[in-house]
Protein backbone atom coordinates (compact mmCIF):
# COMPACT_ATOMS: atom_id res chain seq x y z
CA UNK A 1 0.00 0.00 0.00
CA UNK A 2 1.01 3.35 -0.76
CA UNK A 3 1.32 5.94 1.91
CA UNK A 4 1.47 9.51 1.31
CA UNK A 5 0.75 12.90 -0.80
CA UNK A 6 0.20 12.82 -4.39
CA UNK A 7 -0.27 16.21 -5.68
CA UNK A 8 -2.96 15.80 -8.21
CA UNK A 9 -3.50 18.94 -11.05
CA UNK A 10 -7.60 18.56 -11.02
CA UNK A 11 -8.88 19.58 -14.13
CA UNK A 12 -12.35 21.15 -15.29
CA UNK A 13 -15.73 18.80 -14.98
CA UNK A 14 -14.06 16.92 -11.57
CA UNK A 15 -15.47 17.11 -9.00
CA UNK A 16 -13.13 16.54 -5.76
CA UNK A 17 -14.50 13.29 -4.73
CA UNK A 18 -14.02 12.14 -8.90
CA UNK A 19 -10.33 12.69 -8.33
CA UNK A 20 -10.41 10.37 -5.31
CA UNK A 21 -12.79 7.61 -6.72
CA UNK A 22 -10.36 7.72 -9.70
CA UNK A 23 -6.88 7.75 -7.67
CA UNK A 24 -8.27 4.66 -5.80
CA UNK A 25 -8.62 3.01 -9.47
CA UNK A 26 -5.35 4.05 -10.42
CA UNK A 27 -3.31 3.18 -7.26
CA UNK A 28 -5.61 0.28 -6.65
CA UNK A 29 -5.87 0.59 -2.84
CA UNK A 30 -9.51 2.21 -1.44
CA UNK A 31 -7.31 4.23 1.59
CA UNK A 32 -7.48 7.47 0.04
CA UNK A 33 -8.54 10.99 0.66
CA UNK A 34 -8.64 14.54 -0.65
CA UNK A 35 -7.77 17.88 1.42
CA UNK A 36 -10.30 20.41 0.42
CA UNK A 37 -13.00 20.64 -1.92
CA UNK A 38 -12.56 22.35 -5.39
CA UNK A 39 -15.65 23.62 -6.94
CA UNK A 40 -15.68 21.13 -10.26
CA UNK A 41 -15.41 24.33 -12.74
CA UNK A 42 -12.04 25.15 -10.86
CA UNK A 43 -8.25 23.49 -11.52
CA UNK A 44 -4.84 23.31 -9.73
CA UNK A 45 -3.35 21.75 -6.71
CA UNK A 46 -5.29 19.07 -5.18
CA UNK A 47 -3.02 16.92 -2.43
CA UNK A 48 -4.72 13.46 -2.57
CA UNK A 49 -3.53 11.54 0.25
CA UNK A 50 -2.79 7.38 0.42
CA UNK A 51 -2.60 4.93 3.38
CA UNK A 52 -1.34 6.37 6.67
CA UNK A 53 -1.10 9.68 5.41
CA UNK A 54 -5.01 9.97 5.07
CA UNK A 55 -4.72 10.57 8.90
CA UNK A 56 -2.95 14.38 7.14
CA UNK A 57 -6.59 15.17 5.29
CA UNK A 58 -7.56 17.83 8.17
CA UNK A 59 -4.15 19.05 8.60
CA UNK A 60 -3.83 20.05 5.12
CA UNK A 61 -6.80 21.62 5.21
CA UNK A 62 -6.14 24.02 7.89
CA UNK A 63 -3.01 25.34 5.84
CA UNK A 64 -3.02 29.07 3.42
CA UNK A 65 -4.17 28.41 -0.18
CA UNK A 66 -3.10 30.68 -3.32
CA UNK A 67 -5.23 31.07 -6.16
CA UNK A 68 -4.96 32.92 -9.65
CA UNK A 69 -8.79 34.16 -10.47
CA UNK A 70 -10.53 36.35 -13.07
CA UNK A 71 -13.21 38.45 -11.84
CA UNK A 72 -15.60 39.50 -14.42
CA UNK A 73 -17.04 43.06 -13.15
CA UNK A 74 -20.61 44.09 -14.03
CA UNK A 75 -22.23 40.45 -13.90
CA UNK A 76 -23.76 38.81 -10.88
CA UNK A 77 -25.18 35.22 -11.06
CA UNK A 78 -26.75 33.33 -8.13
CA UNK A 79 -23.32 30.49 -7.88
CA UNK A 80 -21.28 33.81 -7.77
CA UNK A 81 -19.28 32.26 -10.71
CA UNK A 82 -20.14 32.19 -14.67
CA UNK A 83 -21.94 28.88 -14.06
CA UNK A 84 -24.48 30.50 -12.49
CA UNK A 85 -27.94 31.98 -13.35
CA UNK A 86 -27.15 35.81 -14.34
CA UNK A 87 -29.16 37.64 -11.67
CA UNK A 88 -28.04 41.39 -12.44
CA UNK A 89 -26.11 43.15 -15.01
CA UNK A 90 -24.34 46.97 -14.77
CA UNK A 91 -22.35 48.96 -16.75
CA UNK A 92 -18.80 49.61 -15.20
CA UNK A 93 -18.51 53.07 -14.45
CA UNK A 94 -15.31 52.60 -12.43
CA UNK A 95 -11.68 53.52 -13.40
CA UNK A 96 -8.50 50.95 -12.95
CA UNK A 97 -7.02 52.65 -10.02
CA UNK A 98 -10.67 52.68 -8.45
CA UNK A 99 -11.01 48.88 -9.20
CA UNK A 100 -7.47 48.53 -7.47
CA UNK A 101 -8.39 50.19 -4.40
CA UNK A 102 -11.33 48.18 -4.19
CA UNK A 103 -9.63 45.09 -4.35
CA UNK A 104 -6.94 45.91 -2.17
CA UNK A 105 -9.24 47.23 0.66
CA UNK A 106 -9.86 43.41 1.10
CA UNK A 107 -6.70 42.74 1.85
CA UNK A 108 -6.38 41.63 5.74
CA UNK A 109 -9.02 40.19 8.15
CA UNK A 110 -12.79 40.41 6.78
CA UNK A 111 -16.40 38.52 7.02
CA UNK A 112 -17.20 36.83 4.04
CA UNK A 113 -20.66 35.54 4.42
CA UNK A 114 -20.27 32.03 2.87
CA UNK A 115 -22.42 31.59 -0.83
CA UNK A 116 -25.49 29.42 -0.59
CA UNK A 117 -24.15 27.38 -3.50
CA UNK A 118 -21.31 25.91 -0.92
CA UNK A 119 -20.66 22.29 0.89
CA UNK A 120 -21.39 23.99 4.40
CA UNK A 121 -23.81 21.75 6.21
CA UNK A 122 -26.41 23.50 8.18
CA UNK A 123 -28.96 21.21 10.16
CA UNK A 124 -26.95 18.24 8.41
CA UNK A 125 -27.82 19.73 4.57
CA UNK A 126 -25.57 20.92 2.17
CA UNK A 127 -26.14 24.43 1.46
CA UNK A 128 -25.91 24.09 -2.19
CA UNK A 129 -28.89 21.37 -1.46
CA UNK A 130 -31.12 23.79 -0.10
CA UNK A 131 -29.94 26.33 -3.24
CA UNK A 132 -31.23 23.76 -5.89
CA UNK A 133 -34.35 23.50 -4.17
CA UNK A 134 -34.92 27.08 -4.28
CA UNK A 135 -34.33 28.11 -0.80
CA UNK A 136 -32.16 30.41 0.70
CA UNK A 137 -30.81 31.05 4.43
CA UNK A 138 -29.29 33.18 6.52
CA UNK A 139 -25.63 32.41 6.94
CA UNK A 140 -23.45 33.84 9.87
CA UNK A 141 -20.17 36.04 8.11
CA UNK A 142 -17.20 33.75 9.09
CA UNK A 143 -13.83 35.79 9.76
CA UNK A 144 -11.17 34.69 6.54
CA UNK A 145 -8.08 36.88 6.33
CA UNK A 146 -6.37 37.38 2.80
CA UNK A 147 -3.14 37.77 3.22
CA UNK A 148 -1.71 38.63 -0.12
CA UNK A 149 -3.69 39.96 -3.07
CA UNK A 150 -1.84 41.11 -6.52
CA UNK A 151 -3.65 42.59 -9.85
CA UNK A 152 -1.85 39.99 -12.32
CA UNK A 153 -3.75 42.15 -15.27
CA UNK A 154 -6.56 44.05 -16.11
CA UNK A 155 -8.00 44.43 -18.56
CA UNK A 156 -12.08 45.68 -18.01
CA UNK A 157 -14.22 44.49 -17.67
CA UNK A 158 -11.86 41.55 -16.30
CA UNK A 159 -9.37 41.59 -13.39
CA UNK A 160 -7.18 38.45 -13.03
CA UNK A 161 -5.62 38.52 -9.60
CA UNK A 162 -3.99 36.23 -7.48
CA UNK A 163 -4.84 35.51 -3.79
CA UNK A 164 -3.19 34.12 -0.66
CA UNK A 165 -5.55 33.58 1.62
CA UNK A 166 -6.20 31.54 4.54
CA UNK A 167 -8.77 28.23 5.00
CA UNK A 168 -12.83 28.81 4.67
CA UNK A 169 -12.19 31.78 2.05
CA UNK A 170 -14.50 31.45 -1.01
CA UNK A 171 -13.03 33.45 -3.65
CA UNK A 172 -15.89 33.41 -5.76
CA UNK A 173 -17.42 35.42 -2.71
CA UNK A 174 -14.26 37.56 -2.44
CA UNK A 175 -15.24 38.46 -6.61
CA UNK A 176 -18.87 39.19 -5.69
CA UNK A 177 -17.60 41.26 -2.70
CA UNK A 178 -15.35 43.75 -4.65
CA UNK A 179 -18.07 43.50 -7.49
CA UNK A 180 -20.58 44.96 -4.75
CA UNK A 181 -18.48 47.45 -3.64
CA UNK A 182 -17.39 48.82 -6.79
CA UNK A 183 -21.23 49.07 -7.27
CA UNK A 184 -21.39 46.95 -10.57
CA UNK A 185 -21.65 43.72 -9.11
CA UNK A 186 -18.92 40.91 -10.04
CA UNK A 187 -18.44 37.41 -10.27
CA UNK A 188 -15.80 34.76 -10.86
CA UNK A 189 -14.66 33.81 -14.44
CA UNK A 190 -12.46 31.33 -13.72
CA UNK A 191 -9.74 30.41 -10.31
CA UNK A 192 -7.04 28.30 -10.63
CA UNK A 193 -5.68 27.19 -7.17
CA UNK A 194 -1.99 27.00 -7.46
CA UNK A 195 -0.82 26.47 -4.01
CA UNK A 196 -1.86 24.52 -0.51
CA UNK A 197 1.14 24.95 1.92
CA UNK A 198 4.01 24.16 0.67
CA UNK A 199 2.75 22.30 -2.76
CA UNK A 200 2.68 23.91 -5.30
CA UNK A 201 1.41 23.54 -9.43
CA UNK A 202 4.53 22.48 -10.80
CA UNK A 203 4.68 19.36 -8.27
CA UNK A 204 1.15 18.54 -9.75
CA UNK A 205 0.11 15.44 -12.13
CA UNK A 206 -2.75 15.71 -13.96
CA UNK A 207 -5.09 11.99 -13.79
CA UNK A 208 -3.98 10.71 -17.17
CA UNK A 209 -0.01 11.45 -16.12
CA UNK A 210 -0.72 9.60 -13.16
CA UNK A 211 -1.53 6.55 -14.63
CA UNK A 212 0.93 6.55 -17.69
CA UNK A 213 3.64 6.81 -14.24
CA UNK A 214 1.95 3.89 -12.66
CA UNK A 215 2.15 2.34 -15.92
CA UNK A 216 6.03 2.77 -15.86
CA UNK A 217 6.15 1.31 -12.08
CA UNK A 218 7.06 4.81 -10.60
CA UNK A 219 4.50 6.01 -8.57
CA UNK A 220 6.68 6.14 -5.61
CA UNK A 221 8.75 9.07 -7.22
CA UNK A 222 5.75 10.87 -7.06
CA UNK A 223 4.86 10.42 -3.83
CA UNK A 224 5.55 12.74 -1.20
CA UNK A 225 6.18 11.20 2.30
CA UNK A 226 4.18 12.09 5.00
CA UNK A 227 6.90 13.78 7.08
CA UNK A 228 7.60 16.45 4.17
CA UNK A 229 4.34 18.43 5.76
CA UNK A 230 6.03 18.61 9.12
CA UNK A 231 9.19 20.10 7.70
CA UNK A 232 8.83 23.25 10.02
CA UNK A 233 9.45 20.97 13.17
CA UNK A 234 12.44 19.91 14.40
CA UNK A 235 12.99 16.51 14.10
CA UNK A 236 14.52 14.11 17.16
CA UNK A 237 15.31 10.39 17.36
CA UNK A 238 14.70 8.04 20.10
CA UNK A 239 17.29 6.02 21.72
CA UNK A 240 17.41 2.30 20.73
CA UNK A 241 15.50 1.11 23.92
CA UNK A 242 12.79 3.72 23.58
CA UNK A 243 11.52 2.77 20.19
CA UNK A 244 9.36 0.16 21.58
CA UNK A 245 7.37 2.85 23.54
CA UNK A 246 7.64 5.09 20.19
CA UNK A 247 5.84 1.94 17.93
CA UNK A 248 2.97 1.69 21.07
CA UNK A 249 2.22 5.61 20.57
CA UNK A 250 3.43 5.71 24.52
CA UNK A 251 4.78 8.82 26.23
CA UNK A 252 8.33 9.49 25.79
CA UNK A 253 10.92 10.72 28.49
CA UNK A 254 12.76 13.66 26.74
CA UNK A 255 15.95 12.01 28.27
CA UNK A 256 15.03 9.12 25.96
CA UNK A 257 15.30 11.26 22.59
CA UNK A 258 18.50 12.88 20.54
CA UNK A 259 18.35 16.12 18.70
CA UNK A 260 19.17 16.01 14.85
CA UNK A 261 20.68 18.75 13.24
CA UNK A 262 18.55 18.13 9.92
CA UNK A 263 15.63 20.05 11.50
CA UNK A 264 13.71 22.30 8.42
CA UNK A 265 14.40 19.65 6.23
CA UNK A 266 12.66 16.01 5.52
CA UNK A 267 14.68 14.22 3.51
CA UNK A 268 14.84 10.59 2.09
CA UNK A 269 14.56 7.98 4.37
CA UNK A 270 17.94 6.90 3.96
CA UNK A 271 19.44 10.57 4.59
CA UNK A 272 17.05 10.77 7.79
CA UNK A 273 18.63 7.26 9.06
CA UNK A 274 22.09 8.03 8.84
CA UNK A 275 21.65 11.46 10.13
CA UNK A 276 20.06 9.48 13.19
CA UNK A 277 22.51 7.27 13.70
CA UNK A 278 25.47 9.64 13.25
CA UNK A 279 23.71 11.60 15.98
CA UNK A 280 24.03 9.00 17.74
CA UNK A 281 27.58 7.97 17.12
CA UNK A 282 28.69 11.46 18.32
CA UNK A 283 26.41 11.70 20.91
CA UNK A 284 28.94 13.91 22.51
CA UNK A 285 27.82 16.82 20.49
CA UNK A 286 24.24 16.57 21.08
CA UNK A 287 22.17 17.10 24.66
CA UNK A 288 19.41 14.56 25.06
CA UNK A 289 16.16 15.99 26.24
CA UNK A 290 17.48 19.62 26.08
CA UNK A 291 16.20 23.02 24.44
CA UNK A 292 12.51 22.28 24.07
CA UNK A 293 9.58 24.94 25.05
CA UNK A 294 6.62 23.89 26.42
CA UNK A 295 4.22 23.07 23.51
CA UNK A 296 6.70 22.82 21.25
CA UNK A 297 5.85 20.33 17.89
CA UNK A 298 8.62 17.96 16.64
CA UNK A 299 8.84 15.43 14.53
CA UNK A 300 8.96 11.92 16.17
CA UNK A 301 11.67 9.28 14.39
CA UNK A 302 12.59 5.71 15.61
CA UNK A 303 16.40 5.36 16.27
CA UNK A 304 16.97 3.90 12.67
CA UNK A 305 15.64 7.44 11.36
CA UNK A 306 11.60 6.20 10.58
CA UNK A 307 9.41 8.89 11.56
CA UNK A 308 5.99 7.74 12.75
CA UNK A 309 4.23 10.73 14.47
CA UNK A 310 4.12 13.94 15.62
CA UNK A 311 4.71 14.71 19.23
CA UNK A 312 4.38 17.97 21.70
CA UNK A 313 6.55 18.91 24.52
CA UNK A 314 4.81 19.08 28.23
CA UNK A 315 7.47 21.26 29.51
CA UNK A 316 7.35 20.69 33.56
CA UNK A 317 6.60 16.79 32.75
CA UNK A 318 9.96 16.60 30.56
CA UNK A 319 8.37 14.49 28.16
CA UNK A 320 6.49 14.06 24.59
CA UNK A 321 2.97 13.25 24.28
CA UNK A 322 1.45 11.80 21.13
CA UNK A 323 -0.31 14.49 18.81
CA UNK A 324 -1.22 12.30 15.68
CA UNK A 325 1.00 8.93 14.77
CA UNK A 326 1.83 7.42 11.35
CA UNK A 327 2.00 3.84 12.04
Amino acid sequence: MLNGIIIVKKEPGFTSNDVVAKMRGICKQKKIGHTGTLDPDATGVLPVCLGTGTKLCDMLTERDKEYVAELLLGVSTDTQDISGTVLQEHPIDATQEQVREAAMSFVGSYDQIPPMYSALKVNGKKLYELAREGKEIERKARRVEILELEILDMQLPVVKLRVCCTKGTYIRTLCADIGEKLGCGGTMKSLVRTKVGRFTLEQAHTLSEIERIRDDGALEQILTPTEVVFEDLRRVCTIPEADKYLLNGNVISADKVVITEDAGRAGSKADQASSCMAKKAVDGMVEKGAGFEKGERVRMCTSEGNFLGVFEYAGHERCFRPVKMFL
